[in-house]
């Protein structure tokens, strides 16, 4: 029994000890999400952790003015944590006092041997004189053990209710955890459909706004037409009369015979436009545009389902059961008003079976291009395109509609004000762990690799050597290495190929592929194992490498058969690990499995297709160098 109450007392302790400084609680303080730690400990948290966030639950809390040592006390830790520290106090000194035998409190001097049955107390032998004449005694160790099966029965009983507390408080350490994990699950759930949601209406008021541009430009066409068909009968009018008016004054001039042969000519002019000398004003309708008062959609609802009535508990048995857990809302009910998978009956066409897109043409205008090269799509559906000739980076949704534009300049606001705009050709584009995007290019007398956010703003930048070839661009965003492909040479000399793996402030951390014949590299990917994948225009074939850039194999080789490649470009993989590749000499874009076999053909009628770019729903995005951009849903 020692052993059993060593362990609950060991029970007790831990879930009154602090989770920090794992040692009895000083001075509790209690956070707003319940959780208890040490005043001194909170405080040395607080000064490191900015802003502040409860240790075990990360939840952010706002301290009071005064800090730390204004938040709640935990009286209760503190009261339980001052009564084990006293019984353990207690027990110590009990256990250095020597048994010195039991002397009666009332009269010091005797010792008590007895037991009062009547009294149910010990006794010595003055008291049985005294106040316990004639009451039936016996001695004090056979009445010990006479009321031992009762006590160690009493003392079997709490130490279970002790236990049943225990339980408790663990299962109550349980739900915390579970509730914290719901908790994070739902928030997330609701992140992602607003993510959704906003990607939607930004689609659908797009949509609205180029429809009403439409009919504002359609109507006032019309109304121009309406102005120039009047100008156009005036102008004839005006230049009939005008003759007849200088034909007359010649004639006057010239005599009175003439003037009087032509008098009633000139008589019938005039007299022909003297009716039409108030014109009638041109009636014109211009359209008026009125916004709708159409409410913001509404996300959905967080729900705390309701629980069946919990039963009166009856009378406390002599040993309780452990107590009732907490009742809690199960895992709340979530729902997007516009969600898809729960649409039936009138839903769009498109939802049901996405078309393939293609939009782009040449030139320097919205949705035009010089050479789209390289593409990326963010988790949010946005693609970018590094529009060479233009020098800049055009977004478009996934339906192909155009968002926003901005050049690719390499310096910041004040450099460019100190020394004027310097833009580059942007060759490839992709995006980093945080959203952000890195552009390689040249300009006139350099190349970059330059670093911006989604709305064009330079974040950093790093120089590049100089060469005369294509470079692409990816991230390993599990190490936050910028990993960019180079081609040194030229027409004259054989050209090698290699991989730098960069840090985001240009450190160059290592080279790849030196050892394996590479040529002339265009794309590159890092998978979802942090594999490497580089195509190769003159190898006509594609290197693999693993993360540390151990060359692991390659695959393809020249030809137009099933596998076979000619100078091939763009190249992706989607989350099965499958590699998406720009067969550009062939015209076509292919699919081929991890370890680089042939699976399918995804599209064999395009001219050049030049990169490409995997959606998180699965679609495939390809630029064609003749300036056309292709989304593929159904492959």
């Amino acid at each position: 029994m020692a052993a059993a109450s060593s362990s609950l007392r060991a029970q007790i302790r831990e879930e009154l000890s602090c989770s920090i400084c794992l040692e009895l609680f000083t001075r509790p303080k209690v956070l707003p999400c319940q959780h208890t730690f040490c005043q001194d400990c909170l405080q040395d948290h607080a000064e490191v952790q900015v802003p502040f966030q409860c240790p075990i639950c990360r939840r952010h809390v706002r301290l009071p003015r005064q800090g730390v040592a204004d938040l709640p006390d935990n009286l209760m830790a503190a009261s339980m944590c001052e009564r084990l520290q006293n019984q353990a106090t207690l027990s110590g000194e009990t256990k250095e006092q020597p048994q010195s035998g039991n002397r009666c409190s009332f009269h010091p001097s005797e010792e008590v041997k007895l037991y009062c049955k009547q009294c149910n107390v010990p006794v010595c032998t003055e008291c049985c004189e005294e106040g316990h004449d004639g009451h039936p005694t016996t001695g004090l160790k056979k009445a010990a053990q006479e009321k031992r099966s009762t006590v160690q029965a009493l003392i079997n009983e709490g130490r279970n209710i002790l236990e049943s507390y225990l339980n408790f408080l663990r299962s109550l350490r349980e739900k915390e955890k579970t509730l914290n994990e719901q908790k994070q699950q739902r928030d997330n759930s609701i992140i992602q459909t607003y993510n959704q949601t906003v990607q939607t209406m930004v689609q659908a008021l797009t949509q609205s706004k180029d429809l009403l541009l439409s009919e504002s430009q359609q109507n006032h066409s019309e109304n121009l037409d309406r102005i120039q068909t009047e100008r156009d009968r005036v102008l004839a009018d005006l230049n009939e009369l005008s003759v007849a008016c200088d034909r007359a004054e010649q004639e006057l001039q010239q005599g009175w015979a003439e003037f009087l042969s032509q008098q009633t000519d000139f008589t019938e002019v005039v007299g022909k436009y003297r009716g039409k000398a108030a014109l009638t004003p041109v009636q014109t309708q211009p359209a008026v545009f009125q916004p709708t008062d159409t409410p913001v959609p509404v996300l959905g609802h967080v729900i705390a389902q309701s629980l069946p009535s919990a039963p009166i508990p009856a009378a406390p048995a002599p040993i309780p059961a452990a107590p009732a857990p907490i009742p809690t809302a199960p895992a709340a009910s979530f729902g997007a008003a516009r969600g898809r998978g729960h649409h039936h009956g009138n839903q769009r066409q498109w939802e049901h079976q996405p078309q393939n897109v293609t939009f782009g043409k040449g030139g320097s205008g919205i949705e035009q291009f010089q050479d789209a090269c390289g593409v990326t799509v963010s988790e949010e559906g946005e693609i970018f395109v590094a529009d060479w000739g233009n020098k800049r980076i055009q977004v478009f949704t996934l339906q192909g509609t155009f968002i926003l534009q901005f050049p690719t300049i390499v310096s910041s606001p004040l450099t460019q004000f100190l020394f004027g705009e310097q833009k580059m050709k942007p060759h490839d584009v992709t995006l980093d762990g945080e959203g952000n995007l890195w552009v390689v290019g040249k300009t006139h007398p350099g190349e970059f690799a330059v670093q911006y956010n989604k709305q064009g703003r330079v974040l950093g930048k790093f120089d590049l050597q100089k060469t005369r070839w294509f470079r692409g661009v990816a991230v390993d965003t599990r190490r936050n290495h910028i990993l960019i492909t180079q081609t040194t040479g030229d027409l004259c000399n054989p050209t090698h190929g290699e991989v730098l793996v960069f840090r985001p402030d240009g450190t160059l951390v290592r080279t790849v592929g030196q050892q394996q014949g590479m040529e002339n590299p265009h794309y590159i990917t890092v998978d979802g194992e942090g594999n490497i994948l580089v195509s190769d225009w003159d190898n006509h074939c594609v290197f693999v490498y693993n993360e540390d850039g151990q060359f692991l194999f390659q695959f393809g080789g020249e030809g137009s058969g099933e596998g076979r490649l000619i100078n091939p470009k763009g190249i992706c993989t989607d989350r099965a690990g499958n590699i998406i590749l720009a067969d550009n000499g062939n015209r076509r874009v292919e699919m081929f499995d991890k370890t680089g076999g042939f699976l399918k053909h995804i599209t064999t009628d395009m001219r050049a297709p030049q990169a490409v770019a995997m959606a998180t729903k699965g679609q495939v995005v390809v630029t064609d160098v003749y300036n056309t951009v292709s989304i593929f849903h159904n492959y």
